[in-house]
């Protein structure tokens, strides 16, 4: 049996959610994930904020582990993680410039299928067949990463995010080999009181929704389209409005492909085709999935 595990935490790079990450899987077991990404933006370690004329580079490695359980005979999951990044970037038209190097903002998820999700072992999994699925998730980040208010390029943003999501993942096609998941999502912030040293950052909440259409190849590869669209999340420094009201519009593609039943690739590729007072982001990633567990051959 090849599994292929998709709940994971958001690309910082994209802000997208994985496809399938509502669909069922296994419960007992536990996943590593180790992943690699270059994002060239107009935005640091905090996609919510931009700087004008900027360009960033960033290179970010992630360590995270799931643990996949039942509760009232629901699949639930939970999942840390720690981003590990190298940055550099400059504005366009002054001397200023930079780089730093350290951990990021950790981040922290929960989240269960509320309905078509029931708890199977490894065992029994093997003989269940996908059903629509409609799930929840809680994803937070928490302000330990390297920041520095007297520095334009940080790792962390000196704030807590809360990313309340729900989703659904319909199967569909001759043998099911076809996935279309929609999720809506909403980023609230905390106030970062250390802004450029003295100053204070409010911003709005960042509405979100997406779409994943996937396609099984065979028993071990999947592919996926992407599109995600945001709005609002426009920010205020010491109560001034700074009328920048975002409107995002990204584009994406994963392939997913199990090498054997623990250990799985994945590659993701994602690109802002709209980003208006948003961070205009290009990039890649590439990630390895390691699972082990109760029942697992």
């Amino acid at each position: 049996m090849a599994l292929a595990l998709a709940h994971s935490h958001n690309l910082v790079f994209a802000q997208f959610s994985d496809p399938r990450t509502y669909t069922n899987s296994p419960v007992d077991l536990n996943q590593i994930e180790l992943m690699y990404a270059y994002v060239r933006s107009d935005a640091s370690i905090d996609p919510s904020i931009i700087v004008g004329n900027a360009k960033f580079n960033l290179n970010q490695g992630v360590i995270a582990y799931t643990r996949y359980f039942g509760v009232r005979h629901r699949l639930t999951w939970i999942q840390p993680s720690i981003p590990i990044a190298s940055a550099s970037g400059s504005i366009a038209g002054t001397t200023i410039s930079g780089d730093v190097n350290g951990a990021g903002d950790t981040s922290y998820q929960i989240g269960t299928l509320l309905k078509g999700g029931p708890a199977l072992t490894a065992s029994e999994f093997e003989t269940y067949k996908p059903k629509t699925s409609i799930g929840a998730s809680f994803t937070f980040t928490a302000p330990t990463g390297q920041y520095d208010h007297n520095r334009l390029l940080n790792l962390g943003s000196d704030r807590w995010s809360f990313k309340p999501e729900v989703g659904l993942s319909h199967p569909f096609g001759p043998e099911q080999k076809w996935v279309i998941d929609a999720y809506v999502n909403s980023y609230f912030f905390s106030d970062n009181t250390m802004y450029r040293g003295a100053e204070v950052l409010k911003q709005m909440p960042l509405p979100g929704v997406e779409a994943h259409l996937s396609y099984s190849l065979n028993n071990s590869v999947w592919a996926s389209l992407d599109i995600r669209y945001s709005f609002r999340g426009d920010t205020l420094i010491n109560g001034v409005n700074q009328d920048n009201v975002q409107r995002n519009f990204i584009v994406g593609s994963q392939l997913n492909a199990s090498i054997n039943a623990r250990s799985t690739l994945i590659f993701v590729y994602a690109h802002a085709l709209v980003h208006d007072n948003g961070p205009n982001i290009s990039g890649f990633a590439v990630r390895y999935d390691y699972v082990w567990g109760k029942g697992l051959r």
